[in-house]
Protein backbone atom coordinates (compact mmCIF):
# COMPACT_ATOMS: atom_id res chain seq x y z
CA UNK A 1 0.00 0.00 0.00
CA UNK A 2 1.44 3.14 -1.00
CA UNK A 3 2.27 5.99 1.94
CA UNK A 4 0.00 9.13 2.04
CA UNK A 5 1.19 12.42 1.92
CA UNK A 6 -0.04 15.79 3.07
CA UNK A 7 2.11 18.94 1.19
CA UNK A 8 1.56 22.26 3.21
CA UNK A 9 1.48 25.41 -0.43
CA UNK A 10 0.73 25.03 -3.63
CA UNK A 11 2.96 27.30 -4.44
CA UNK A 12 5.84 26.05 -6.75
CA UNK A 13 7.63 23.70 -4.14
CA UNK A 14 4.72 22.42 -2.97
CA UNK A 15 3.19 21.52 -6.36
CA UNK A 16 5.74 20.30 -8.30
CA UNK A 17 6.80 17.85 -4.50
CA UNK A 18 3.39 16.97 -5.45
CA UNK A 19 4.21 15.89 -9.08
CA UNK A 20 7.14 13.89 -7.82
CA UNK A 21 5.71 12.24 -5.01
CA UNK A 22 3.38 11.10 -7.48
CA UNK A 23 5.70 9.57 -9.80
CA UNK A 24 7.23 7.54 -6.67
CA UNK A 25 3.99 5.89 -5.79
CA UNK A 26 2.77 8.20 -2.76
CA UNK A 27 -1.08 9.82 -2.43
CA UNK A 28 -0.32 13.33 -1.89
CA UNK A 29 -3.12 15.80 -0.72
CA UNK A 30 -1.70 19.87 -0.68
CA UNK A 31 -3.26 21.94 1.22
CA UNK A 32 -2.79 25.79 0.17
CA UNK A 33 -4.22 28.83 2.40
CA UNK A 34 -4.79 31.10 -0.15
CA UNK A 35 -8.29 30.73 -3.17
CA UNK A 36 -5.76 29.35 -5.41
CA UNK A 37 -2.38 28.15 -6.17
CA UNK A 38 1.05 29.30 -6.87
CA UNK A 39 2.20 31.01 -3.88
CA UNK A 40 4.31 34.14 -5.06
CA UNK A 41 4.65 33.06 -8.82
CA UNK A 42 1.67 34.81 -9.19
CA UNK A 43 0.18 37.22 -11.63
CA UNK A 44 -3.60 39.25 -10.85
CA UNK A 45 -6.01 40.70 -13.05
CA UNK A 46 -6.83 44.71 -13.05
CA UNK A 47 -9.76 45.50 -15.66
CA UNK A 48 -8.28 43.87 -18.44
CA UNK A 49 -4.38 43.84 -17.60
CA UNK A 50 -2.61 41.08 -16.29
CA UNK A 51 -0.51 42.56 -13.42
CA UNK A 52 2.39 40.00 -13.09
CA UNK A 53 4.06 40.35 -9.19
CA UNK A 54 6.94 37.36 -9.60
CA UNK A 55 9.20 36.40 -12.71
CA UNK A 56 11.91 38.94 -13.93
CA UNK A 57 13.91 36.05 -15.74
CA UNK A 58 14.33 32.22 -14.69
CA UNK A 59 17.69 31.04 -15.69
CA UNK A 60 19.15 27.73 -17.88
CA UNK A 61 15.91 27.53 -20.23
CA UNK A 62 17.43 26.41 -23.40
CA UNK A 63 16.93 22.62 -24.07
CA UNK A 64 19.48 20.38 -22.58
CA UNK A 65 20.27 22.74 -19.78
CA UNK A 66 19.48 21.69 -16.16
CA UNK A 67 16.67 23.80 -15.25
CA UNK A 68 15.42 22.74 -18.31
CA UNK A 69 14.77 19.74 -17.86
CA UNK A 70 13.60 20.18 -14.02
CA UNK A 71 10.91 21.78 -15.48
CA UNK A 72 9.98 19.60 -18.41
CA UNK A 73 9.80 16.72 -15.37
CA UNK A 74 7.17 18.62 -13.79
CA UNK A 75 5.55 19.35 -16.68
CA UNK A 76 6.31 23.15 -17.54
CA UNK A 77 6.33 22.45 -21.81
CA UNK A 78 3.49 19.76 -21.62
CA UNK A 79 1.25 22.11 -23.98
CA UNK A 80 4.29 23.90 -25.66
CA UNK A 81 6.96 26.57 -24.68
CA UNK A 82 5.54 29.24 -22.89
CA UNK A 83 8.85 30.74 -22.50
CA UNK A 84 10.06 34.42 -24.30
CA UNK A 85 13.60 34.32 -24.60
CA UNK A 86 15.19 37.79 -23.32
CA UNK A 87 17.97 39.58 -25.59
CA UNK A 88 17.78 43.13 -23.86
CA UNK A 89 17.93 42.17 -20.52
CA UNK A 90 18.82 45.66 -18.47
CA UNK A 91 19.37 49.54 -19.15
CA UNK A 92 21.04 51.48 -16.28
CA UNK A 93 20.60 54.77 -16.22
CA UNK A 94 22.50 57.67 -13.77
CA UNK A 95 20.44 60.62 -13.83
CA UNK A 96 22.74 62.70 -12.39
CA UNK A 97 25.45 62.74 -14.87
CA UNK A 98 23.83 61.35 -17.93
CA UNK A 99 25.68 57.90 -17.89
CA UNK A 100 23.80 54.70 -19.18
CA UNK A 101 24.90 51.05 -20.18
CA UNK A 102 22.90 48.59 -21.58
CA UNK A 103 22.88 45.00 -21.14
CA UNK A 104 21.88 42.68 -23.29
CA UNK A 105 23.25 39.15 -25.00
CA UNK A 106 25.95 40.83 -26.85
CA UNK A 107 28.83 40.78 -24.12
CA UNK A 108 31.06 41.91 -26.30
CA UNK A 109 29.43 45.37 -27.23
CA UNK A 110 29.30 45.59 -22.84
CA UNK A 111 32.82 45.18 -22.70
CA UNK A 112 33.71 47.35 -25.14
CA UNK A 113 30.83 49.97 -23.35
CA UNK A 114 32.51 49.75 -20.26
CA UNK A 115 35.99 50.62 -21.67
CA UNK A 116 34.57 53.68 -23.81
CA UNK A 117 33.27 54.68 -20.10
CA UNK A 118 36.47 54.43 -18.27
CA UNK A 119 39.96 52.90 -20.30
CA UNK A 120 41.51 52.94 -16.73
CA UNK A 121 39.62 49.88 -15.61
CA UNK A 122 40.62 47.81 -18.66
CA UNK A 123 42.25 45.35 -15.80
CA UNK A 124 39.50 44.68 -13.80
CA UNK A 125 36.68 44.98 -16.58
CA UNK A 126 38.76 41.87 -18.22
CA UNK A 127 38.56 40.67 -15.07
CA UNK A 128 34.75 40.40 -14.97
CA UNK A 129 34.43 39.13 -18.35
CA UNK A 130 37.19 36.63 -17.89
CA UNK A 131 35.36 35.31 -14.78
CA UNK A 132 31.80 34.82 -16.93
CA UNK A 133 33.67 32.49 -19.42
CA UNK A 134 34.87 31.02 -16.32
CA UNK A 135 31.21 29.98 -15.49
CA UNK A 136 30.55 28.00 -18.40
CA UNK A 137 29.39 24.45 -18.29
CA UNK A 138 29.27 25.30 -14.50
CA UNK A 139 25.97 23.72 -13.23
CA UNK A 140 25.50 25.29 -9.36
CA UNK A 141 23.17 22.74 -8.25
CA UNK A 142 23.44 19.36 -7.14
CA UNK A 143 21.52 16.06 -8.41
CA UNK A 144 21.56 14.53 -4.68
CA UNK A 145 20.35 15.98 -1.69
CA UNK A 146 23.49 17.24 0.41
CA UNK A 147 21.82 14.83 2.92
CA UNK A 148 22.80 12.00 0.24
CA UNK A 149 26.07 13.18 -0.61
CA UNK A 150 29.30 11.27 0.39
CA UNK A 151 33.44 12.17 -0.16
CA UNK A 152 32.96 10.99 -3.78
CA UNK A 153 30.44 13.45 -4.65
CA UNK A 154 31.42 16.74 -2.80
CA UNK A 155 34.98 15.82 -4.88
CA UNK A 156 33.03 15.91 -8.45
CA UNK A 157 31.26 18.93 -7.27
CA UNK A 158 34.44 20.88 -6.38
CA UNK A 159 36.00 19.72 -9.70
CA UNK A 160 32.75 21.03 -11.72
CA UNK A 161 33.76 24.84 -9.86
CA UNK A 162 37.58 24.54 -10.61
CA UNK A 163 37.37 27.05 -13.33
CA UNK A 164 35.35 29.62 -10.46
CA UNK A 165 37.73 28.29 -7.26
CA UNK A 166 38.93 31.82 -6.80
CA UNK A 167 35.74 33.32 -6.57
CA UNK A 168 34.10 30.69 -3.65
CA UNK A 169 37.02 30.87 -2.12
CA UNK A 170 39.46 33.51 -1.04
CA UNK A 171 38.26 35.71 -3.58
CA UNK A 172 34.35 35.14 -2.80
CA UNK A 173 33.64 38.85 -2.70
CA UNK A 174 30.14 40.41 -3.08
CA UNK A 175 28.96 42.06 -6.84
CA UNK A 176 29.09 45.46 -4.73
CA UNK A 177 32.70 44.83 -3.02
CA UNK A 178 34.36 43.27 -6.73
CA UNK A 179 32.63 46.59 -8.12
CA UNK A 180 34.43 48.67 -5.59
CA UNK A 181 37.63 48.06 -7.33
CA UNK A 182 36.80 49.96 -10.41
CA UNK A 183 38.33 53.71 -10.79
CA UNK A 184 35.13 54.97 -12.47
CA UNK A 185 32.14 55.77 -10.01
CA UNK A 186 29.66 54.58 -13.20
CA UNK A 187 31.12 51.29 -13.23
CA UNK A 188 30.66 51.29 -9.40
CA UNK A 189 26.84 51.47 -9.13
CA UNK A 190 26.19 50.46 -12.42
CA UNK A 191 28.38 46.42 -12.10
CA UNK A 192 26.72 45.79 -8.78
CA UNK A 193 23.00 46.52 -10.36
CA UNK A 194 23.23 44.00 -13.48
CA UNK A 195 22.44 41.33 -10.79
CA UNK A 196 21.99 41.96 -6.76
CA UNK A 197 24.39 43.98 -5.32
CA UNK A 198 25.10 41.80 -2.05
CA UNK A 199 25.72 37.97 -4.35
CA UNK A 200 28.82 36.47 -4.54
CA UNK A 201 30.14 37.86 -7.87
CA UNK A 202 30.65 34.35 -8.67
CA UNK A 203 26.52 34.53 -8.98
CA UNK A 204 27.05 37.68 -11.19
CA UNK A 205 29.63 35.67 -13.53
CA UNK A 206 26.89 32.71 -14.09
CA UNK A 207 23.90 35.11 -14.61
CA UNK A 208 25.81 36.90 -17.47
CA UNK A 209 27.16 33.75 -19.17
CA UNK A 210 23.52 32.37 -19.01
CA UNK A 211 22.29 35.99 -20.82
CA UNK A 212 25.29 35.20 -23.12
CA UNK A 213 23.83 31.81 -23.86
CA UNK A 214 20.10 32.79 -24.53
CA UNK A 215 19.38 31.16 -21.40
CA UNK A 216 17.46 33.30 -19.74
CA UNK A 217 13.50 33.81 -20.36
CA UNK A 218 10.14 35.08 -19.26
CA UNK A 219 6.72 33.42 -18.85
CA UNK A 220 4.35 34.44 -22.02
CA UNK A 221 0.91 35.59 -20.56
CA UNK A 222 2.40 36.35 -17.10
CA UNK A 223 3.79 34.33 -14.09
CA UNK A 224 0.75 32.07 -12.69
CA UNK A 225 0.75 30.58 -16.01
CA UNK A 226 3.85 28.51 -14.90
CA UNK A 227 2.47 26.74 -11.64
CA UNK A 228 -1.08 26.78 -13.33
CA UNK A 229 1.09 23.98 -15.36
CA UNK A 230 3.05 22.26 -13.17
CA UNK A 231 -0.87 22.07 -11.30
CA UNK A 232 -2.54 20.58 -14.02
CA UNK A 233 0.72 18.08 -14.58
CA UNK A 234 0.00 17.29 -10.64
CA UNK A 235 -3.37 16.48 -10.84
CA UNK A 236 -3.02 14.57 -14.26
CA UNK A 237 -0.61 12.11 -12.03
CA UNK A 238 -3.31 11.90 -9.49
CA UNK A 239 -3.13 14.37 -6.74
CA UNK A 240 -5.13 16.47 -5.02
CA UNK A 241 -5.50 20.07 -4.04
CA UNK A 242 -7.79 21.82 -1.57
CA UNK A 243 -7.30 26.17 -1.72
CA UNK A 244 -8.57 28.35 0.80
CA UNK A 245 -7.34 25.74 3.74
CA UNK A 246 -4.97 27.75 5.68
CA UNK A 247 -2.59 25.37 8.09
CA UNK A 248 -2.60 26.30 11.86
CA UNK A 249 -0.85 23.15 12.75
CA UNK A 250 1.76 20.03 11.88
CA UNK A 251 0.16 17.39 14.31
CA UNK A 252 2.74 15.09 16.01
CA UNK A 253 2.57 12.02 18.37
CA UNK A 254 5.69 10.37 19.97
CA UNK A 255 7.92 12.57 17.84
CA UNK A 256 6.18 11.55 14.53
CA UNK A 257 4.45 14.22 12.14
CA UNK A 258 1.16 12.54 11.48
CA UNK A 259 -0.99 15.34 10.03
CA UNK A 260 -2.27 18.45 10.24
CA UNK A 261 -5.21 21.23 11.56
CA UNK A 262 -6.85 23.62 9.51
CA UNK A 263 -7.75 27.13 10.66
CA UNK A 264 -11.66 25.58 10.55
CA UNK A 265 -10.34 23.00 13.09
CA UNK A 266 -10.77 20.04 10.32
CA UNK A 267 -7.53 17.78 10.80
CA UNK A 268 -6.19 15.40 8.34
CA UNK A 269 -4.14 11.92 9.01
CA UNK A 270 -1.35 10.59 6.84
CA UNK A 271 1.89 9.15 7.07
CA UNK A 272 4.16 12.46 6.08
CA UNK A 273 3.81 15.53 6.13
CA UNK A 274 5.94 17.93 3.96
CA UNK A 275 5.75 22.15 4.43
CA UNK A 276 6.43 23.65 1.50
CA UNK A 277 5.84 26.72 2.83
CA UNK A 278 8.00 29.32 4.62
CA UNK A 279 10.80 27.99 6.77
CA UNK A 280 9.64 30.35 9.66
CA UNK A 281 6.04 29.76 9.93
CA UNK A 282 6.36 25.91 9.28
CA UNK A 283 8.80 25.22 12.28
CA UNK A 284 8.07 28.08 14.86
CA UNK A 285 4.21 28.60 13.95
CA UNK A 286 2.93 25.21 12.94
CA UNK A 287 5.41 22.84 14.85
CA UNK A 288 5.42 25.57 17.68
CA UNK A 289 9.61 25.85 18.14
CA UNK A 290 9.65 22.52 19.27
CA UNK A 291 11.89 20.75 16.91
CA UNK A 292 15.10 23.51 16.49
CA UNK A 293 18.54 23.09 17.38
CA UNK A 294 21.30 26.28 17.67
CA UNK A 295 22.04 25.84 14.18
CA UNK A 296 18.37 26.61 13.14
CA UNK A 297 18.18 29.83 15.49
CA UNK A 298 20.96 31.44 14.44
CA UNK A 299 20.06 31.14 10.64
CA UNK A 300 16.59 32.72 11.49
CA UNK A 301 18.00 35.32 13.76
CA UNK A 302 21.09 36.58 11.62
CA UNK A 303 20.63 35.30 7.57
CA UNK A 304 19.78 38.10 6.08
CA UNK A 305 16.48 38.48 3.88
CA UNK A 306 15.88 39.42 0.50
CA UNK A 307 14.56 43.25 -0.05
CA UNK A 308 10.91 43.28 -0.05
CA UNK A 309 8.96 44.56 -2.90
CA UNK A 310 7.19 48.24 -3.33
CA UNK A 311 5.32 47.09 -6.93
CA UNK A 312 3.25 49.88 -8.50
CA UNK A 313 1.39 48.97 -11.88
CA UNK A 314 -0.20 50.84 -14.22
CA UNK A 315 -2.09 50.04 -17.34
CA UNK A 316 -1.82 52.74 -19.85
CA UNK A 317 -4.07 53.68 -22.71
CA UNK A 318 -1.15 53.96 -25.09
CA UNK A 319 1.49 51.69 -26.22
CA UNK A 320 4.74 52.64 -26.19
CA UNK A 321 7.70 51.30 -28.22
CA UNK A 322 9.97 48.47 -27.01
CA UNK A 323 13.06 48.47 -25.56
CA UNK A 324 14.57 47.12 -22.19
CA UNK A 325 12.95 44.78 -20.32
CA UNK A 326 14.53 46.01 -16.86
CA UNK A 327 15.71 49.71 -16.86
CA UNK A 328 17.27 50.93 -13.58
CA UNK A 329 17.45 54.24 -12.51
CA UNK A 330 19.94 56.33 -9.93
CA UNK A 331 17.54 58.94 -9.08
CA UNK A 332 19.09 62.82 -8.81
CA UNK A 333 16.35 63.18 -5.69
CA UNK A 334 15.52 60.25 -4.07
CA UNK A 335 11.91 59.02 -3.25
CA UNK A 336 11.28 58.82 0.24
CA UNK A 337 8.37 56.36 1.50
CA UNK A 338 7.36 56.24 5.11
CA UNK A 339 10.74 55.65 6.78
CA UNK A 340 13.17 54.87 4.06
CA UNK A 341 14.51 56.86 1.24
CA UNK A 342 14.94 54.71 -2.16
CA UNK A 343 17.75 56.19 -4.23
CA UNK A 344 17.29 54.39 -7.17
CA UNK A 345 14.36 52.50 -8.90
CA UNK A 346 13.87 49.41 -11.17
CA UNK A 347 10.89 49.32 -13.60
CA UNK A 348 9.67 47.21 -16.12
CA UNK A 349 7.88 47.84 -19.22
CA UNK A 350 6.03 44.64 -20.92
CA UNK A 351 5.87 45.28 -24.31
CA UNK A 352 7.39 42.00 -24.86
CA UNK A 353 4.01 40.76 -24.06
CA UNK A 354 1.13 41.42 -25.73
CA UNK A 355 -1.37 39.33 -24.10
CA UNK A 356 -1.01 40.50 -21.02
CA UNK A 357 -3.02 43.75 -21.97
CA UNK A 358 -6.01 44.85 -23.79
CA UNK A 359 -5.46 45.69 -27.39
CA UNK A 360 -3.03 49.17 -27.88
CA UNK A 361 -2.62 49.38 -24.52
CA UNK A 362 0.53 48.79 -21.85
CA UNK A 363 1.78 48.29 -18.89
CA UNK A 364 4.70 49.58 -17.11
CA UNK A 365 5.87 48.69 -13.46
CA UNK A 366 7.89 50.27 -10.87
CA UNK A 367 9.68 48.29 -7.77
CA UNK A 368 11.15 49.82 -4.89
CA UNK A 369 13.26 47.63 -2.80
CA UNK A 370 12.39 47.93 1.22
CA UNK A 371 13.82 46.24 4.43
CA UNK A 372 11.51 47.91 6.53
CA UNK A 373 8.00 45.39 6.57
CA UNK A 374 7.08 46.21 10.19
CA UNK A 375 6.72 49.41 8.64
CA UNK A 376 4.27 48.34 6.37
CA UNK A 377 2.72 45.38 8.52
CA UNK A 378 2.16 48.44 11.38
CA UNK A 379 0.56 50.47 8.76
CA UNK A 380 -2.05 47.93 7.74
CA UNK A 381 -3.42 48.18 11.10
CA UNK A 382 -5.12 51.60 9.62
CA UNK A 383 -6.55 50.51 6.46
CA UNK A 384 -6.99 54.29 5.46
CA UNK A 385 -3.54 55.31 6.16
CA UNK A 386 -2.03 52.52 4.34
CA UNK A 387 -4.37 52.63 1.48
CA UNK A 388 -3.19 56.33 1.03
CA UNK A 389 0.66 55.42 1.74
CA UNK A 390 0.62 53.54 -1.09
CA UNK A 391 -1.31 56.01 -3.20
CA UNK A 392 1.28 58.70 -2.26
CA UNK A 393 3.97 56.25 -2.69
CA UNK A 394 2.20 55.06 -6.61
CA UNK A 395 2.02 59.17 -7.35
CA UNK A 396 5.62 59.57 -6.64
CA UNK A 397 6.74 56.29 -8.80
CA UNK A 398 4.22 57.96 -11.87
CA UNK A 399 5.91 61.51 -11.56
CA UNK A 400 9.58 59.96 -12.51
CA UNK A 401 8.52 57.40 -14.84
CA UNK A 402 6.93 60.23 -16.57
CA UNK A 403 10.48 61.75 -17.16
CA UNK A 404 11.40 58.99 -19.21
CA UNK A 405 8.23 57.21 -20.69
CA UNK A 406 6.56 61.04 -21.89
CA UNK A 407 3.16 61.08 -21.77
CA UNK A 408 2.67 58.18 -19.78
CA UNK A 409 0.55 60.13 -16.87
CA UNK A 410 -2.31 60.98 -19.04
CA UNK A 411 -3.20 57.87 -20.24
CA UNK A 412 -2.94 55.70 -17.11
CA UNK A 413 -5.96 54.35 -16.60
CA UNK A 414 -5.40 51.38 -13.90
CA UNK A 415 -2.99 51.84 -11.34
CA UNK A 416 -2.06 48.97 -8.61
CA UNK A 417 0.01 48.86 -5.84
CA UNK A 418 1.10 45.69 -3.74
CA UNK A 419 3.13 46.77 -0.99
CA UNK A 420 5.65 44.20 1.09
CA UNK A 421 2.80 43.39 3.48
CA UNK A 422 0.53 42.02 0.57
CA UNK A 423 3.06 39.66 -0.31
CA UNK A 424 2.72 38.34 2.95
CA UNK A 425 -1.09 38.52 3.00
CA UNK A 426 -1.21 36.64 -0.41
CA UNK A 427 1.63 34.09 0.27
CA UNK A 428 2.80 34.36 3.67
CA UNK A 429 6.04 34.94 3.03
CA UNK A 430 8.06 35.28 5.90
CA UNK A 431 8.51 39.29 6.92
CA UNK A 432 7.22 39.76 3.33
CA UNK A 433 10.84 38.11 1.76
CA UNK A 434 9.31 36.80 -1.72
CA UNK A 435 12.32 34.98 -2.62
CA UNK A 436 13.86 33.82 0.66
CA UNK A 437 17.26 34.32 2.10
CA UNK A 438 19.73 36.67 0.38
CA UNK A 439 22.40 34.97 -1.11
CA UNK A 440 25.41 36.62 0.42
CA UNK A 441 29.47 35.66 0.27
CA UNK A 442 28.80 34.42 3.60
CA UNK A 443 25.84 32.20 2.14
CA UNK A 444 27.54 30.72 -0.36
CA UNK A 445 27.25 27.24 -0.16
CA UNK A 446 24.77 27.01 2.34
CA UNK A 447 21.60 25.26 2.94
CA UNK A 448 18.85 24.04 5.44
CA UNK A 449 18.04 20.50 5.92
CA UNK A 450 15.15 19.09 4.88
CA UNK A 451 14.20 17.20 8.07
CA UNK A 452 14.63 18.99 11.61
CA UNK A 453 16.05 17.30 14.53
CA UNK A 454 13.86 14.84 16.85
CA UNK A 455 11.39 14.93 14.45
CA UNK A 456 10.18 11.64 12.23
CA UNK A 457 7.71 11.79 8.81
CA UNK A 458 8.76 15.36 8.49
CA UNK A 459 10.39 17.49 5.33
CA UNK A 460 10.74 20.43 4.10
CA UNK A 461 10.86 21.80 0.99
CA UNK A 462 11.31 25.10 -1.44
CA UNK A 463 13.43 27.96 -1.82
CA UNK A 464 14.22 28.51 1.65
CA UNK A 465 15.84 25.84 2.06
CA UNK A 466 18.34 27.80 0.27
CA UNK A 467 19.87 31.20 -0.34
CA UNK A 468 19.48 32.92 -3.51
CA UNK A 469 15.98 31.32 -3.86
CA UNK A 470 13.53 31.30 -6.86
CA UNK A 471 11.49 29.27 -9.37
CA UNK A 472 14.14 27.02 -10.56
CA UNK A 473 15.24 26.41 -6.82
CA UNK A 474 12.06 25.73 -5.69
CA UNK A 475 11.56 23.05 -8.44
CA UNK A 476 15.17 21.82 -7.56
CA UNK A 477 14.04 21.43 -3.90
CA UNK A 478 11.18 19.66 -4.47
CA UNK A 479 12.81 17.03 -6.62
CA UNK A 480 15.61 16.85 -3.65
CA UNK A 481 13.02 16.39 -0.46
CA UNK A 482 11.09 13.65 -2.47
CA UNK A 483 14.69 11.85 -3.57
CA UNK A 484 15.31 12.00 -0.08
CA UNK A 485 12.03 10.58 0.94
CA UNK A 486 12.13 7.80 -1.47
CA UNK A 487 15.84 6.91 -0.32
CA UNK A 488 14.54 6.52 4.00
CA UNK A 489 11.73 4.43 1.84
CA UNK A 490 14.34 2.20 0.62
CA UNK A 491 12.92 3.43 -3.16
CA UNK A 492 14.55 3.96 -6.45
CA UNK A 493 13.73 7.92 -7.42
CA UNK A 494 12.07 7.71 -10.45
CA UNK A 495 10.98 10.67 -12.93
CA UNK A 496 8.16 9.31 -15.33
CA UNK A 497 8.25 11.10 -18.45
CA UNK A 498 5.62 13.69 -18.87
CA UNK A 499 4.28 14.24 -22.51
CA UNK A 500 5.88 17.61 -23.23
CA UNK A 501 5.23 19.38 -26.65
CA UNK A 502 7.51 21.70 -27.70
Amino acid sequence: MSKSVLIIGAGVAGLSVGCYAQMNGYHTHIFEQHTRTGGVCTAWQRHGYTIDGCIHWLLGTQPGSWFYELFREVGVFAEGNPLIYIDHYLHLLDESTGMSLDVTTDLERLKADMLAISPQDRARIAELFAGVQRAEGFCHVQAKPRELMGVRDYLQLLWSMRRLLKYVTFDNVSTADFALRMKHPFLRWAIPNIFVPETPIAGTFMILNHLRLGELSLVRGGSHLLPRAIEKYYRALGGEVTCGATVEKILVKNDQAVGIRLADGTEHYADVVISAADGYSTIFSMLEGRYVNARIRRQYTTWELTPRMLMVSFGVDRQFPPGSFENIVAFRRPIIVGPETFPQMWFRTFTYDPTLTPPGKSLIQGLLFSRDFNYWATLYEDRPRYEAEKQRAAAEVLERLEAYLPGLTAHVEVTDVASPYTFWRYARCYQGAAIGWAMTPERLGGYVKKTLPGLKNFYMAGQWLEPGGGVPIAVHSARQTVQLLCHQDGKAFQVLPCQNRQ
